[in-house]
């Protein structure tokens, strides 16, 4: 096991902005903004510890995960166990705020739970579901060989970026940034100004 197990929320704070993974994990920064406080709010009734039976489907909420292998750790927000004729088949569920996204943050998220809970309890989790709360459904994940690859690949940068102590230089792009909470601590559009300042520094100074 890697000796400290990094946060499955890592993950998806790397696919968004590997400085903001830097800034969360590395420098301990956290801010609110409306974007994240929709999204704590989301996150509230699956929070509580809890586990119900109903129509064959056994629910777990805030369902501790970890996969020793591949050193991560964290909390499911649903869990379901589907009764089926082999025993009960894990099915986790990931809530989300507003829509479903163009890139896979949350799919890679969602992938990581299902290899804690494979390695946990020893069965296959081939599927699980985003639920965005601006839509209010739910959307399939399959765990197919392409996303569990990626999901892989980012645990490895995720964690070797941690590991290197070392934030990433800022590179303002405003869809991105914008909509960013650590935006005012992050300052991505001076350090950006500033780079570019010192790279026509050196240049004017050499020529």
């Amino acid at each position: 096991m890697n000796e400290s197990p990094i946060p499955l929320s890592a993950l998806q704070h790397y696919l968004y902005c590997p400085r903001q993974c830097a800034l969360i994990h590395i420098e301990r920064m956290w801010s609110e903004n409306r974007f994240t406080a929709e999204g704590r709010l989301l996150h509230d009734n699956a929070n509580q510890p809890m586990v119900e039976k109903r129509k064959g489907v056994r629910t777990v909420t805030a369902m501790p995960l970890e996969n020793e292998a591949l050193g991560i750790v964290g909390v499911a927000d649903v869990v379901e166990f589907h009764a089926t004729e082999q025993g009960e088949q894990p099915y986790p569920v990931e809530y989300k705020r507003g829509k479903a996204k163009t890139h896979r943050a949350d799919e890679v998220q969602l992938c990581a739970q299902a290899l804690c809970l494979e390695e946990m309890l020893g069965k296959p989790c081939p599927e699980g579901a985003l639920y965005y709360g601006k839509t209010r459904r739910r959307q399939v994940v399959f765990f197919d060989d392409v996303l569990c690859a990626l999901t892989r690949q980012v645990i490895a940068d995720s964690r070797a970026l941690i590991d290197s102590g070392k934030t990433p230089p800022a590179q303002y792009e405003a869809k991105r940034c914008d909509a960013c909470s650590l935006i005012d601590d992050c300052q991505p559009k001076l350090l950006t100004h500033g780079r570019n300042v010192n790279a026509w520094l050196q240049k004017a100074l050499k020529e």
